[in-house]
């Protein structure tokens, strides 16, 4: 199986080039906010309501910033995802896609204000994911609303 995956992932590396270049920006906060997408299908993000890209973020109920933080951590380990880097209220993970070996990135911001963790998720490559980030989102959001009981 791994010599197949192999094989996989060099045909997708060498028809990669067919696609547009990846949209891939280093991961991290512009002005204190995770950035917006950059009007790709394969992008959605929680900060930037005004976009069509746009999905809620995930709201914690009944659990502290600490708690939901943590939550988000063994979620992201549960789901599949590697944390790449973790600093004061900010987490960027990677979720690499079965069998063709493409990564999405996956970023975290927490807003205790608003008792929500903002969220962005994107394909590096590709005009469009047939909704797999989106999808992604909503089973973190299921996953967070089973936790606080709503």
């Amino acid at each position: 199986m791994d010599i197949i995956n192999d094989m996989l992932k060099t045909v997708t590396g060498i028809t990669s080039g067919l696609w547009p270049e990846p949209s891939f920006a280093t991961p991290g906060l512009v002005g204190e906010r995770l950035r917006p997408c950059p009007g790709t299908p394969n992008c959605v993000c929680s900060e930037h309501s005004d976009s069509p890209e746009w999905v809620e973020p995930l709201a914690f109920r009944e659990m502290s910033p600490d708690e939901a933080w943590k939550f988000l951590k063994e979620v992201i380990g549960t789901m599949g995802g590697e944390v790449q880097n973790e600093e004061e209220g900010y987490l960027w993970s990677t979720f690499t896609v079965p069998v063709f070996g493409f990564v999405d990135d996956v970023e975290f911001r927490m807003d205790d204000a608003e008792a929500v963790i903002q969220v962005r998720s994107a394909s590096r490559l590709g005009f469009s994911d047939l909704g797999v980030n989106r999808g992604r989102v909503e089973e973190f959001r299921r996953r967070f609303a089973d936790r606080s009981g709503g």
